[in-house]
């Protein structure tokens, strides 16, 4: 396993996944919700920065490895499910937005492992509609995460749940894609 800054960056969102869980499941007298609800969204922004981040330098320093192709989308996925579930246990958003986005990343996942061995990897690259669908769902669990419904006149959680249903969306649209893209493969 190579060791270089996108590789350690990419354990570092990894390791800071039962962090961010344990956040909300200290003794309530520690921390108050809302100090909890900042920090959890300080460290899913900091995952979701240095998710871009470790891709863009790993490519500029051409340091790519098939380990860090295989940790990267893994620690990104785990992240998310874990915000995901712990949104839905919060009451912050509804499980069919969690079931919908968890789904879709287990369904591509083994899409691509099972193109990758056929040699066909690169057939289900990411797709634009992806990067759309994960800027929509990033945004959505960081609102949730805050968790006001007052935030200078803004209710996060209304607005991180419309974001969430737009995710949503997009994320069956890209499963589709991800799916015909697929599908035309075989029929070569």
């Amino acid at each position: 396993m190579p060791w270089n800054v996108p590789i350690f960056l990419t354990w570092m969102r990894v390791l800071l996944i039962p962090v961010f869980t344990l956040l909300f499941y200290l003794p309530k007298e520690w921390l108050d919700i809302q100090t909890v609800n900042w920090a959890a969204a300080v460290i899913f922004a900091i995952a979701a920065v240095t998710d871009w981040f470790d891709g863009f330098l790993a490519r500029r320093w051409k340091q790519t490895s098939d380990f860090g192709a295989f940790l990267d989308p893994v620690a990104d996925k785990l992240m998310v499910a874990v915000a995901l579930l712990l949104l839905v246990s919060l009451g912050r958003t509804y499980a069919i937005f969690a079931m919908i986005i968890i789904g879709r990343e287990i369904t591509i996942s083994a899409l691509r492992e099972w193109m990758a061995q056929m040699g066909k990897r690169n057939s289900v690259a990411v797709a634009t509609i992806g990067k759309f669908k994960t800027a929509a769902q990033m945004a959505a669990i960081l609102l949730l995460l805050i968790g006001l419904q007052d935030f200078y006149g803004f209710n996060l959680i209304s607005i991180g749940n419309i974001l969430m249903f737009i995710a949503s969306v997009l994320t069956l649209w890209s499963m589709f894609y991800y799916l015909k893209m697929a599908w035309n493969e075989f029929k070569h």
